[in-house]
């Protein structure tokens, strides 16, 4: 029997009105790269782990309404991989249709990014561009949503389909969230499957995920970043990197909190705003950091170095921290009703460790994340009704 032809296709231009979740498109000599925070906010930092996470598109996607029946994305990702340790999975494309989960893509090819943490060297290892397709789609006029792997740098080359794409109408809240490496979906196998996505998806609202794998440390310029976005609730999530970092001491992390909320709410002044702390990571409850890698099994884990005793001194530890952001916001919620705080402890505790334990004494796993969603997800949709 002779193969079916397939449908003829034809590109359409990529461009910020068909992905949400990105704040800009860069141009490169091997496709356009996706950027989470702007050109404004990059210009600041001069850290490479900033530069390499800000990029890696966790919570972003293509969204388009279509008739379509076959949309073909041509990618070129970059893979994180540390020297002498088994490579991570490859990233996963999920395709959703009318916000229904209908079918996953593994990623291919690319570059490799590989990193010496003993020596904190790296090198690029460079590979080809992958065809991400997705075919037999329901042939109805649809939105179409195809997420990028949220750990995997990824640059677009081509967007084709057999029918016309266009851009979805925005009609559900907007929520921009900001936190660190559990929020950018660490651990997570795929990318609807991190925890503020399967949040904003049973809470019925539009995430616009700026999470920062070991990145989310108090900076201005993703203060400035948050209060330039258009949001109809805000919430961010301090801890696990300000103390794994070893960054500040006790004294500097009040006012820093003060001045990064400062700014949310110099643009924002009546959106709900909730401020959380990390969940549970044993390894740093009450050690100080700072972390470091430990490769004594062939695997990658994680060892705080830092000495109990030192938390006199002011050094930070997680209990430290949540102590200090509750107190920030009980004082700022006398003059500022919209500000609320959330304990991640509540979201997941010692005991929900114990029963799911982080396999790099880090990170929560596949099904932490999915626990961590839903039992933040009353929140989310009780404040989500406040704002009518």
């Amino acid at each position: 029997m002779a193969d079916t032809p397939q449908p003829a296709l034809t590109d359409t231009p990529v461009t910020t009105d068909l992905l949400i979740g990105v704040a800009e498109l860069e141009p490169t000599d091997r496709g356009l790269q996706p950027h989470r925070l702007p050109a404004s906010a990059r210009r600041q930092s001069t850290d490479p782990q900033v530069a390499m996470v800000e990029a890696q598109p966790a919570g972003a996607r293509v969204a388009v309404r279509t008739t379509a029946t076959r949309i073909e994305l041509d990618v070129l990702r970059t893979r994180p991989m540390y020297e002498g340790v088994a490579p991570r999975p490859d990233g996963v494309y999920d395709l959703v249709i009318d916000g229904e989960l209908r079918d996953q893509v593994t990623s291919f090819g690319g570059d490799a990014l590989v990193m010496d943490m003993a020596t904190g060297t790296s090198r690029t290892e460079e590979g080809p561009v992958a065809t991400i397709a997705f075919a037999g789609l329901p042939d109805r006029d649809k939105t179409v949503e195809i997420w990028l792997p949220h750990n995997e740098l990824t640059r677009i080359v081509a967007l084709r389909s057999d029918r016309p794409l266009s851009p979805v109408p925005r009609t559900r809240p907007r929520w921009v969230h900001h936190g660190s490496s559990v929020s950018h979906g660490s651990n997570a196998t795929h990318p609807t499957g991190t925890w503020p996505v399967i949040a904003a998806h049973a809470a019925d609202v539009d995430l616009h995920n700026l999470g920062l794998g070991g990145s989310a440390l108090l900076d201005p310029f993703v203060a400035r970043t948050i209060a330039g976005l258009e949001a109809d609730i805000i919430s961010v999530k301090f801890g696990i990197n300000l103390v794994n970092a070893d960054l500040m001491r006790r004294r500097a992390l009040g006012p820093a909190v003060h001045g990064f909320l400062d700014t949310i709410r110099d643009a924002h002044p009546d959106t709900p705003l909730i401020v959380m702390s990390s969940v549970c990571c044993p390894i740093q409850e009450s050690t100080p950091g700072p972390l470091a890698p430990d490769f004594s099994d062939g695997t990658m884990k994680f060892v705080a170095t830092g000495d109990p005793a030192e938390v006199a001194a002011g050094k930070l530890t997680l209990e430290v921290v949540r102590e200090e952001l509750a107190a920030v916001v009980a004082q700022r919620a006398v003059d500022d009703p919209r500000l609320s705080y959330v304990d991640g402890l509540d979201l997941f505790g010692p005991a929900d460790v114990g029963e799911l334990p982080y396999a790099d004494n880090l990170h929560p796993g596949a099904q932490a994340h999915r626990r961590i969603a839903e039992r933040f997800v009353p929140t989310l949709r009780q404040v989500r009704d406040s704002i009518g």
